[in-house]
């Protein structure tokens, strides 16, 4: 049976509702090797974020993937505070942002024992909580993959081959994402289980097409950093061009951030279910459809 795993444990289908599939609780875009990088209070970040939660709880939010990873401040501890706090499920992936922000330990580490090491947290537990990995969220740099990112994602794909995990990339260009799935698939691993993070960001939209035709999810994840009059269009224009199966739509908002004085100022994940929701409906979008955008597809891309 196919589960998602989160902070509170694994959760079935029938568990669940919506689910936001890009967002942040805790994220330090720092480089690790900065003083304090990623150090905050538990009380202060469950203080500043269980709001933000419980707001899109009002909305009828069921989980939110947790899309910090090693690299920029991924706090799993964090998460679980939050999500104890809120009686609300968080899911939390292993792996490792681009350069350069990869800590020195894993541009030491072979492929062998990044796989291991991602395994570990995918099948006991991250960081001392006993919270499994939900997932494997990694990057490649906008001018193609480097050396050291083609290693971390050799690993990624052996250990998602061996638990069914999905793994998700922080790249802008189309290009590197089909590099990046022929790697995955020259790994033995398949296309599927990949998921193109900001999808938005490239502006070829035959290439949105191409990486879907690839089997890969596409993941559209600036609602509410751009105009809903720029965000609405594009939604439109991958549901008519058949690409509805295979979209994710979320915010990439959030977040407590350590470098800022009182962790800054969230930026809340409510503009999906607050304003395009709405308007996709005004729009003629069946409410099949929204289900299945909101619900369903978040829940298939990262369930394993």
């Amino acid at each position: 049976m196919k589960q998602l795993f989160t902070t509170l444990g694994p959760r079935s289908k029938d568990q669940l509702g919506i689910i936001l599939p890009h967002e942040h609780v805790f994220v330090d875009l720092r480089t690790p090797d900065q003083p304090g990088y990623a150090e905050a209070d538990e009380a202060d970040v469950v203080a500043l974020m269980a709001p933000q939660i419980e707001a899109i709880k009002a909305q009828g939010v069921t989980a939110l993937v947790e899309c910090s990873t090693g690299g920029v401040g991924r706090r799993a501890d964090m998460d679980l505070a939050v999500s104890l706090a809120t009686n609300f499920p968080i899911v939390v992936p292993t792996g490792n942002y681009r350069e350069p922000w990869i800590p020195e330990w894993v541009g030491r580490a072979s492929e062998g024992e990044l796989e291991a090491w991602m395994l570990r947290e995918l099948n006991e537990g991250m960081d001392d909580t006993g919270v499994q990995a939900g997932w494997i969220k990694l990057s490649a740099g906008d001018d193609g993959i480097t050396r050291l990112e083609e290693r971390i994602l050799r690993a990624a794909a052996r250990a998602a081959r061996a638990t069914g995990a999905v793994i998700g990339s922080h790249t802008i260009k189309g290009r590197v994402v089909m590099d990046q799935l022929d790697i995955i698939e020259g790994e033995g691993y398949t296309a599927s289980r990949f998921i193109s993070i900001h999808t938005q960001a490239e502006p070829d939209f035959e290439m949105h097409k191409a990486v879907a035709a690839r089997g890969a999810w596409i993941e559209y994840d600036n609602i509410g950093w751009v105009p809903d009059e720029e965000t609405l269009p594009r939604i439109l224009r991958a549901l008519a061009a058949g690409l509805g199966g295979q979209l994710l739509l979320s915010h990439d908002m959030g977040w407590f951030d350590p470098a800022q004085p009182g962790g800054g100022t969230p930026r809340p994940y409510t503009t999906l279910f607050g304003s395009i929701v709405p308007k996709l409906r005004e729009a003629g979008v069946e409410e099949a459809m929204i289900v299945r955008l909101t619900e369903e597809n978040p829940f298939e891309a990262f369930a394993r």
